[in-house]
């Protein structure tokens, strides 16, 4: 699947070119991105973000943050739905990479002309479970806090979060896939030298 949509894949680990953003010519919103599997002309496929490599993870980060800043802006999204630090709670972030894939198969230029209609029912569902799952866990507009756990009896008590302020959205969001991005390549070059090491 291909969507026709002049924008370079950038990567965290490379210096940021000018951040203009892209406008919709028609509508003044921001150009729907294009998915990770266009530079390959892969079609799309549900991403299992258990299972990334470094290089997949930083991709698709890259891909999602791109489409959900695209979705938020066209639909009008409250933090309610889609806060600010989306990337920081694993249940958003799921959530919001199965409603991605799904509308890239919904708009494929050779799927059926009903996708888009199915896709947004589906992303009806999906604007009420993000709503529980943001509520759940505590997130808002101008402050965030870790998803709470529940203690299971036998379990070690958790920790409390504690609440942040967020002062840069954008800044946060590198911050945290960097980070992610590189703990999977510390564990796929460990890997390698256990491989390497047999």
């Amino acid at each position: 699947m291909t969507i026709e949509i002049d924008q370079p894949q950038r990567t965290l680990l490379e210096p940021l070119d000018d951040e203009i953003e892209r406008e919709h010519p028609m509508f003044g919103s921001p150009a729907p991105p294009r998915g990770a599997a266009d530079a390959d002309e892969e079609p799309p496929h549900p991403i299992n973000w258990n299972l990334l490599t470094g290089d997949e993870a930083e991709a698709e980060w890259l891909d999602l943050n791109a489409w959900v800043s695209w979705l938020r802006a066209t639909y009008g999204l409250p933090p309610t739905v889609i806060p600010p630090f989306w990337h920081r709670h694993d249940e958003l972030v799921w959530e919001l990479s199965a409603l991605h894939t799904h509308w890239l198969n919904a708009y494929d230029p050779d799927g059926s002309p009903s996708a888009p209609l199915a896709w947004h029912r589906d992303f009806a569902d999906a604007r009420n479970r993000l709503r529980e799952w943001v509520s759940t866990c505590g997130t808002k507009l101008d402050r965030d806090r870790a998803t709470r756990i529940t203690t299971w009896p036998g379990e070690a008590p958790a920790v409390r979060a504690s609440e942040v302020a967020i002062e840069d959205r954008d800044a946060d969001f590198v911050a945290y896939v960097l980070q992610d991005v590189t703990a999977r390549r510390r564990i796929e070059d460990q890997a390698r030298a256990i491989a390497r090491a047999s």
